[in-house]
């Protein structure tokens, strides 16, 4: 439904009676963008504890008739929550995103919103599913998943071989390769999941998070880049030492 909001719903379902809360949406961002959203609260003292959902419900938008976006998309979802540290060896280091409206139509849903309300015309155009222009989309994920990547690590004096593991928003195997080669990191050092779920949009960095967890990828310690780009277009990325010892 359009409201009252998931973090509401979420918030009644759990019994978390002295939080507040909102949704951000930012597609295959949404993670990273909630991680550094929440990150600021905690820093700046507003909040003891943050809680960061990822989660979409892909096949309620999905036109299984369209074979270049129904084999594409999942549904999953997955949280971390937020703390602040008396540890100065770990925690989020920074984060970097930015936006590039212009891209807006290549990867949408053309009908649904206050533009193109419901009607019997945008239902029978199909026009209520993800439409995606994908050597569009393909071009900027590339190219912007490994400038974003070099941004937050130059920012920081960090060279990409510094990097423990690399954990990519899981749309596409070969956008995710191209950029680990750019970066000269060995495959070794990168995530993929993405046959597992395919792409659940917000939730495929928390889940491949937890893969690498339970695969014994990452230790405390470690240094963890995650990066994300997704429709409208958004890009994001947050740098951490990794804090969690071992899977609970």
């Amino acid at each position: 439904m359009l409201f009252p909001s998931t973090a509401c719903l979420l918030q009644a379902k759990i019994g978390a009676v002295n939080a507040w809360g909102f949704d951000l949406f930012a597609a295959c961002s949404g993670f990273t963008y909630a991680l550094s959203t929440a990150a600021q609260f905690v820093s700046g003292g507003a909040s003891k504890h943050a809680l960061v959902v990822g989660a979409d419900v892909m096949s309620s938008i999905i036109d299984y008739t369209d074979r270049a976006t129904c084999v594409i998309f999942g549904d999953g979802a997955g949280a971390a929550v937020v703390e602040a540290s008396d540890d100065p060896g770990i925690g989020i280091i920074d984060f970097e995103n930015y936006v590039d409206g212009a891209g807006g139509s290549a990867l949408c849903m053309p009908a649904g919103g206050s533009l193109r309300p419901a009607s019997l015309d945008t239902v029978q155009q199909r026009l209520h599913y993800v439409k995606q222009d994908g050597q569009t989309v393909f071009r900027f994920a590339v190219r912007n998943t490994e400038e974003v990547c070099r941004r937050i690590l130059a920012r920081n004096k960090i060279q990409p071989s510094e990097i423990d593991l690399l954990v990519s928003h899981q749309a596409n195997r070969r956008i995710i390769q191209s950029a680990a080669e750019k970066l000269e990191l060995p495959l070794e050092k990168v995530v993929i999941n993405i046959e597992k779920f395919g792409n659940t949009t917000a939730a495929t960095i928390p889940l491949a998070l937890n893969d690498a967890v339970q695969d014994k990828r990452v230790k405390k310690g470690d240094l963890v880049l995650l990066v994300s780009v997704g429709a409208g277009f958004t890009v994001g990325s947050v740098l951490l030492r990794w804090g969690l010892k071992e899977f609970p």
